[in-house]
């Protein structure tokens, strides 16, 4: 249906179709390409230095925002969790420098450069904080990086809660929007949202998410923080495509799991987990055991991260072999174009993806 804002908030969540995000944790590099591409595009207006709708930090840690995984929300059986706010120093804060006093009052050599929060003191925590932290103790530490967006999911915690029906989905693609218009700013969503991906803006008033660049996927452009990844992470397209890769990485092949399941919003961006190094014993040599515990990946994704990790391990072997292996070429990404179904479009005209740059 098109969005009616005096529906029942089953109409509001319901679509159609829905696109969903792949992200192979294995690839990411820790980047940060994806935030700033989105943070160029979306988050450049007064009130909105805090949010990052894209976000890479290092796990294990405390996320972005700081926290996030305890923080309630979401559902248990069905039922609304309570949930807590974010302040804006767990959403990274908006830093200021005292760039004039270092670089144009003559006083380099007696200050230093350094920031405050926009309490106006010093800062207590920041976007990455802990990053490259990290668990485990040498010689086996570890960690990895874990990419986050709105998940747009498929039933969004966030909807339920606005008492102003300004929360819904598209029906032709699933996309979670926010009407600015029907926004009061009780930010009773950023307490529903598990994920924390709803962020307050103070000059506004009024609350903020991700848009999945909707504007971008109407002319089959796929959203700017997938289409910029330089590591091929990323696979971007309708869950129902059966020829498209995020189909088969979550519904065919089932190795691409949702982030916290058990939040129960069944949300729309899946994560092909990670595959740890393996450990050292005391004597320096290589075990067959893995650094990053299971327990915790099973935390993170639930218990269909066991079955995941062993069809991962299945298809590594056949290459191995130097036998075929469809999930592993799916992987492994030679051509970026197959990543994103229909979505291949070239975000400038005339240029269009797959003719080396050249118009039609």
């Amino acid at each position: 249906m098109t969005y009616a804002p005096n529906g029942t908030k089953g109409e509001l969540r319901a679509s159609k179709r829905q696109l969903a995000t792949v992200i192979d944790l294995n690839k990411c590099m820790g980047c940060q390409t994806c935030v700033v591409a989105c943070k160029n595009l979306w988050t450049v207006r007064e009130g909105t230095d805090h949010m990052r709708w894209m976000n890479v930090t290092t796990y294990p840690g405390k996320g972005y925002p700081r926290d996030y995984e305890h923080k309630g929300g979401g559902f248990r059986d069905g039922v609304p969790q309570t949930g807590a706010l974010t302040t804006m120093a767990d959403c990274g804060d908006s830093f200021r420098f005292n760039h004039d006093a270092v670089l144009y009052e003559g006083k380099g050599s007696s200050v230093w450069m350094h920031p405050v929060g926009s309490d106006g003191k010093p800062p207590e925590w920041g976007y990455n904080w802990d990053e490259d932290s990290g668990g485990g103790e040498f010689p086996n530490a570890f960690r990895f990086y874990l990419p986050r967006m709105c998940n747009h999911c498929t039933h969004p915690a966030c909807i339920d809660a606005c008492p102003n029906n300004a929360l819904y989905k598209r029906d032709e693609d699933g996309i979670v929007l926010l009407d600015q218009e029907r926004c009061r700013g009780h930010r009773h969503c950023i307490e529903a949202c598990p994920y924390k991906a709803i962020y307050f803006n103070p000059v506004t008033e009024k609350s903020e998410k991700c848009i999945l660049c909707f504007p971008r996927v109407e002319k089959h452009v796929a959203p700017a923080c997938n289409r910029q990844c330089p590591g091929r992470t990323r696979a971007f397209g309708f869950l129902d495509d059966e020829d498209g890769q995020v189909h088969q990485l979550v519904r065919k092949w089932r190795v691409a799991l949702p982030l916290h399941p058990e939040y129960g919003t069944e949300p729309n961006v899946y994560y092909v987990p990670p595959w740890s190094p393996f450990a050292y014993a005391g004597d320096g040599s290589l075990t067959e055991q893995m650094r990053i515990p299971l327990a915790l990946l099973e935390e993170l994704f639930g218990p269909d991260v066991h079955r995941a990790l062993k069809v991962l391990a299945d298809e590594r072997e056949k290459k191995r072999r130097r036998e075929d292996s469809e999930l592993m070429d799916i992987l492994i990404s030679r051509t970026w174009e197959d990543r994103y179904a229909e979505f291949t479009a070239a975000p400038l005209e005339p240029h269009v993806a797959g003719t080396g740059g050249k118009p039609k």
